[in-house]
């Protein structure tokens, strides 16, 4: 079989080089994290996970953070932890919806990392959300709208990503693979 054969079976995904962390980033709900966890596993680099990263280093939850110190608080951690991560070995990085809403982050992010957007249907996305009461800015809120609210302010911020990923109501195997697929496109149109 030629490997331009072997490159179309659907089955058979091309290779990624990690040589930078791959930085997962997307509203909340969208998957980052599990999708992250599966993605590390098959590129064979560690995961973090930025939400359980800020926990560990304030010694409390998010929620917690939230309630005691405020957003203001908290996203100042965030940025703090980012840059830590990004700065390190490269690893697969689950980011907070609202991380690169910080200007910092956002450059550090850009230069140092690959950048992946996931997106996903508002109303896939508010489904899964409303299965757990973890997260801060939905709490006593409608979840699609406020989802809607966030993607009018985060959309053209998150457009700044190097690869875009609809990922959908699939499988996560699935959205694994489309990542795969859109990182190694990325990387054959950078050596071009």
């Amino acid at each position: 079989m030629t490997p331009a054969a072997a490159a179309a079976k659907p089955d058979r995904l091309p290779t990624v080089t990690v040589d930078r962390t791959i930085a997962l980033i997307g509203l909340m709900g969208v998957g980052k994290s599990t999708v992250g966890r599966r993605l590390a596993r098959r590129l064979g680099v560690p995961f973090a996970d930025g939400d359980t990263e800020i926990e560990e280093a304030a010694g409390m939850t998010v929620s917690d953070i939230f309630s005691l110190y405020g957003e203001g608080e908290f996203r100042a951690g965030e940025a703090r932890v980012m840059k830590r991560l990004v700065e390190g070995p490269p690893i697969v990085l689950a980011t907070g919806g609202g991380a690169v809403m910080n200007v910092e982050t956002r450059a550090l992010l850009k230069e140092k990392a690959l950048t992946v957007w996931m997106r996903a249907d508002l109303k896939v996305v508010a489904e899964r959300v409303r299965r757990r009461d973890t997260r801060p800015l939905l709490r006593g809120r409608d979840p699609l709208e406020t989802l809607k609210q966030m993607a009018e302010v985060r959309y053209p911020i998150y457009a700044f990503a190097d690869v875009t990923v609809e990922v959908g109501a699939g499988a996560h195997a699935q959205a694994v693979d489309s990542i795969i697929r859109a990182i190694a496109d990325h990387q054959r149109g950078a050596s071009a």
